[in-house]
This record gives C-alpha cells, structure tokens and sequence, in this order.
C-alpha cells in the first residue's frame, strides 16, 4: 500500500529538539533542579577564604540556571543566601531585593507553612534588623517562630539561632525582658545540638551588649564580665572544628573583646580567623 503523502506525519510538525536544552522547540520543558548541596558545599569555600566576590559570582550563576531551569525549590535557597550575602557585605537594596523576591517565591509555591518558610523569614528578618528595619524584622521573626514551634521537624539549631536573632531586635525596640527570654531559650536549645558552643558564645555576648544597653556600662559591668568570660571559655573550646566557620566567628567576635576591654582575647581570636583563613588560602591555591 503506498503511503499518502498528504498526511501529516509527527516529524512535519513538531519542531527538531534545541541541541541544548533536548526539548523541542516550544514545548514546556520539565523542571531541571540544580544541585542544592554541591551549591552550599562551594559557597562555604568561598566563604572560608573571605572570598565575597566568588561566593556572589557563584551564588547568581546558580540563580540564573534555577530560574531557566524552573527550580522554584532551587531559586528560594539561591535567594536565601543571597540574602545573608548582602547582609554580610552590606549591600541593603540588594539584600532587600533578595528578600522580597524569596517571600514572593513562597506564596507562589503556596510554602508559607513550612520549614522553608520559617527559614525565609529569619533570613530576611535578620537582614532587615541589620539595616535598621526593626519593626518589619520582628513581624518576620514573630511568623518564622510559630512555623518553628508548630512542627516536631524543626532543627534546634534553627530554632536556636531564630530566638537569637530575634533578641536582638528586641534589644533595638527596647523590649529588655522579652530579650532576656529569647536569648535562655536560644542557650538552652544550642546547649543540646552538638557543636553549639559556638552559636552559645555569641549569645552571651549579645547578651552583655543587651545589658549595657539596658543599664549603661558601668551599673553593667559585673554582668557583662560574666557573659564575655562565658562566651571565651566557648569559643576557646577543643570540641569546635577550627574551620572556616570558627574564622568567621572568631573575627566577628573580637571587636566586642576589644570593646569590654578584653584585649588579650581580642587578639587571640583575630589571630586565630587569620591563620585559618591563611591555611584555607593556601588550599585553595594548591587545588588550583
């Protein structure tokens, strides 16, 4: 039987695939998720080597392909850290841009409940508390506080690190004894997760700077010693891998040292970041 010519056949009408994407031209490509650890694993390398320019490069090369690729799961963690990237590089429109576009990308998910949610709250509380935006932050902590303490699924260090953050809004709204709770729920959450000691220090110190808000420096002082003592012996700990991390904390933590007056230890944590930092460096280069 010989073939009629007139009828369409699949190859007449539907379009040859893109050599890159393997769709067809005009079809609706599934989803493509990027690889969310690989993300997190390279962005902590960049960060240990105080890298902010790689770790941003990184961080918008992945948006774009999570975007092209409709990875909404993907887009919110990208934009997540971006989030605490410009927060750390003090880059406030870039970092409120960030944030606005991850609470759209909730409800567009229709996630606003979950986990992520509560995540993406605190994130983009905590910038907002960092650029002076309090009243916002706390309305975004309050929401990230009752996704927390709502689910059984919640890691403690996320909720220690919310009740943390979230004192040090209520120290800048002036709201003392609410911080006071926070920062006892936060201690005795990050007291349970091992490794915490690191987070723990850095509530004692906020606690000390609450304090002297609170009561000046001086009718202070016997209170403020005893947190920046607490917070040394934490930080001083052998249980905390002498990581990128540590580095990171150990130099944000040394300028309160110095500002209470504890030189010696001031030193020793900044002497620590840069001999980690030094090492990481020279890693880095030998991967090269």
């Amino acid at each position: 039987m010989t073939e009629n010519s007139n009828i369409l056949k699949a190859e007449d009408y539907i379009e040859p695939r893109c050599v890159l994407c393997d769709e067809p031209y005009g079809a609706e490509p599934a989803a493509k998720s990027v690889p969310q650890r690989r993300i997190i694993e390279k962005m902590d390398e960049y960060m240990s080597r105080r890298d902010y320019a790689g770790a941003q490069r990184h961080l918008l090369y992945w948006l774009e392909e999570a975007r092209l690729g409709r990875d909404q799961r993907g887009e919110l963690m990208i934009r997540n850290e971006l989030v605490g990237h410009y927060r750390k590089t003090a880059e406030k429109e870039a970092a409120f841009e960030q944030a606005r576009a991850a609470l759209d990308l909730l409800k567009e998910m229709d996630f606003e409940g979950t986990i992520s949610a509560g995540t993406t709250y605190t994130n983009v509380a905590t910038a907002y508390n960092a650029f002076g935006e309090n009243e916002q932050s706390l309305v975004l902590f309050e929401k990230a506080k009752d996704v927390y303490e709502s689910s059984s699924r919640t890691d403690p260090q996320l909720l220690g690190g919310l009740y943390n953050n979230m004192a040090l809004v209520c120290v800048s709204l002036k709201q003392f004894e609410r911080a006071g709770e926070l920062y006892q729920k936060a201690l005795s959450v990050m007291e349970k997760v091992p490794g915490g000691e690191l987070e723990q220090a850095i509530t004692y110190i906020n606690m000390a700077n609450a304090a002297e808000d609170e009561k000046g420096p001086e009718e202070a002082e016997e209170q403020i010693n005893s947190f920046m003592d607490k917070a040394y012996e934490l930080l001083d700990t052998t249980s905390a891998p002498r990581d990128g991390y540590y580095a990171f904390v150990c130099e944000k933590c040394a300028p309160a040292f110095s500002w209470y007056g504890y030189f010696m230890q001031a030193e020793e944590l900044n002497r620590r970041a840069e001999e980690i930092y030094r090492r990481n460096d020279a890693d880095g280069d030998a991967e090269v």
